[in-house]
């Protein structure tokens, strides 16, 4: 089944989840793909158009101030008037956790007055965001007759704020009219608010002070480190039912709630910074730990979620499809990444009590390792489907054409990921080491599991070409090593499961023009039969994952090659106006020169952003231990 997945490369935006508007670079809020103003799930305005005397004002610019605030300039012609453009036009737009506000500033240095009529053309909406990742028709908005509507019923409302504005409300459209005199060397201000609220929803704002980023001496990673922070300031949110408990969304537009890997993959990379987001992250996500087995959910004893949403998310035709459950357990690696988050997180010097607190859903999330994680008892952590609705593929490249053999072909399941059999591994050891610490039975058993892991692992995993060995990307359903040369080796480094000869083969293997774009490291090798460099999971270069690489020879010993990588990533964030995107084009930057934008790629992406630590930390920004 095909999706006709909206491209967002060009838009710009405004973020402060579970608040996110969409518009065009000029700022014009035109409805087309995924433009609009959204909460949580549901895009609530479909556009907002705004004219002067009936034409569209003359963009000149974009102002990025911050992920919540951007402005747009804008000329106004005025007729008679000579060719200098003296009439400017300001339109600045905030969001924050209830809603979005716009300010229409408009400056004058003509020589009389300006008499204008601005209009702001408001379309509402009620379409669900998966209707609008699929590229589907939008749905009917409701009909409108006063300033407070809702969108998807009770539970849901949207008030508008007209300031000064004349207000006229027809079906699906709110028209917003002001009829203004501007006079000589002087300006107006034309402000007007929309309030969201969704009382059902599971996410909302969160009720503790944003992350500070640190002023770095080195200008290009100083710039990099305040726009990735502000963007992560812009995905804080917590659990209705637990506002002091922040963690960070996934990534605007799609995934603007709480995903349990991608949150502990971020928490972990700004521990450097940060340990108070590592403690809410832990806690959000042990308070909704696997109780029982259900195969509908994944859910099972001990298991950390992958991810929660307001209502059944479906993906579907004809009854075939993807449709995850509202909380959907169907992730390989977020419960391993859990304990090590909570491990790094005390290392760090996330206070006693608090890790204290988090002991038996760290036994728990032990005890999923071996009794749920190894499904079929070979010693390794696999996954399948079984529900006939869910992922396929419940690793971090989780696309159904993601595990790929060289030749190009896809893997069977049940699939073991290598990367999958590391976090293993380091959150048997880290585990271990928080139960003998905390004076809790289990230490030994859990060290003895962890060296098991790793004798199985150097006997099943390997592969050999005609450059030598390497770990395969996973083991398919007749336990074959999956002989893929990816990126998902790279995670293995700095975990502990290969000895000192094996993380130096692989950091050579990642290194090759083969993986190493000259941006960052490739999902998969250029030799592979599915290669491509606008490949989701196949050719493309994800921040995240050459940060984790980073992080990984970093922690391996490996500086200078991590110092490499980290200014290849510094440099392609360059690129991209220093805001890191989720995935970028694998084509090599001898050849581009710039790097060439993935169009669907969601941005900001709390993993992204988060990038900007690991990439500090290998470039001598930014110190590797505790938090000031």
């Amino acid at each position: 089944m095909a999706y006709l997945q909206p491209y967002l490369h060009d838009l710009t935006g405004v973020f402060s989840a579970p608040v996110q508007a969409w518009a065009d670079p000029h700022g014009q809020i035109r409805g087309e793909g995924a433009q609009g103003i959204h909460c949580g799930d549901d895009r609530v305005v479909r556009s907002a158009v705004l004219t002067v005397d009936g034409e569209e004002p003359a963009w000149v610019s974009t102002q990025v101030r911050s992920a919540a605030a951007v402005d747009y300039l804008h000329f106004v012609r005025v007729p008679g008037a000579v060719a200098d453009p003296l009439v400017h036009l300001t339109r600045s737009r905030t969001a924050d956790a209830r809603g979005v506000e716009e300010t229409i500033r408009i400056d004058s240095a003509q020589a009389d007055p300006v008499r204008l009529r601005v209009v702001c053309r408001i379309v509402v909406d009620s379409t669900p965001m998966e209707k609008i990742k699929s590229g589907a028709a939008p749905a009917a908005g409701p009909e409108v007759t006063g300033p407070a509507w809702g969108w998807r019923g009770e539970g849901t409302r949207a008030r508008l704020e007209p300031g000064a504005a004349d207000a006229e409300y027809a079906g699906d459209t709110v028209l917003l009219t002001w009829t203004v005199d501007v006079e000589p060397g002087g300006s107006v201000e034309l402000p007007w608010r929309l309030d969201l609220e969704d009382r059902g929803a599971p996410m909302t704002g969160p009720a503790t002070a944003p992350l500070v980023a640190p002023r770095l001496a080195d200008r290009r990673m100083d710039r990099l480190m305040s726009r990735s922070v502000s963007d992560l300031n812009g995905l804080r949110m917590a659990s209705s039912d637990r506002p002091g408990d922040t963690f960070l969304a996934a990534g605007a537009p799609w995934f603007l709630t709480m995903f349990g890997r991608d949150s502990l993959i971020a928490a972990r990379m700004m521990l450097p910074l940060d340990t108070a987001l590592a403690g809410g992250t832990l806690r959000a996500l042990a308070a909704r730990q696997g109780t029982t087995t259900d195969a509908d959910t994944a859910e099972q004893p001990g298991k950390i979620l992958h991810e929660v949403r307001r209502a059944t998310l479906r993906f579907e035709e004809d009854g075939q499809g993807v449709a995850l459950p509202p909380v959907y357990f169907g992730t390989i690696d977020a419960t391993p990444l859990w304990i090590t988050l909570l491990h790094g997180a005390w290392r760090a010097g996330l206070p006693e009590q608090e890790v204290a607190a988090l002991l038996d859903p760290l036994e728990a999330a032990l005890v999923w390792l071996r009794d749920h994680g190894d499904s079929d008892g070979d010693g390794f952590l696999e996954y399948l489907d079984t529900s006939g609705h869910g992922l396929a593929n419940q690793g971090w490249k989780d696309s159904g054409d993601s595990i790929r053999w060289h030749d190009g072909s896809l893997a069977e399941g049940p699939i073991a990921l290598a990367e999958v059999q590391g976090y293993a591994y380091e959150a048997a050891l880290g585990g271990a080491e928080l139960l003998e610490a905390f004076g809790r039975p289990g230490a030994g058993e859990w060290r003895a599991y962890a060296e098991d892991l790793a004798s199985r692992f150097r006997d099943a995993f390997w592969c050999e070409d005609a450059d030598g060995r390497y770990p395969a990307i996973a083991l398919d359903a007749s336990k074959r090593p999956v002989d893929g040369i990816a990126s998902n080796m790279g995670h293995l480094l700095g975990t502990g499961i290969l000895d000192p000869e094996e993380e130096a083969t692989v950091v050579r293997r990642l290194m090759d023009p083969t993986m190493f774009s000259g941006f960052g490291i490739r999902t998969v090798s250029t030799t592979n039969g599915g290669f491509w460099p606008t490949r989701y999971h196949a050719g493309s270069v994800w921040s995240h994952d050459t940060a984790i690489v980073i992080d990984g020879m970093t922690r391996a010993g490996f500086a200078a090659e991590a110092s490499t990588l980290a200014a290849g990533l510094l440099d392609a964030a360059e690129g991209f106006g220093w805001r890191l995107p989720e995935l970028f084009s694998g084509h090599a930057a001898d050849q581009v020169g710039a790097p060439v934008p993935y169009p669907a790629s969601c941005r900001p992406q709390a993993w992204a952003a988060a990038s900007a630590v690991p990439i500090a930390v290998a470039l001598g920004q930014l110190a590797p231990g505790a938090p000031a």
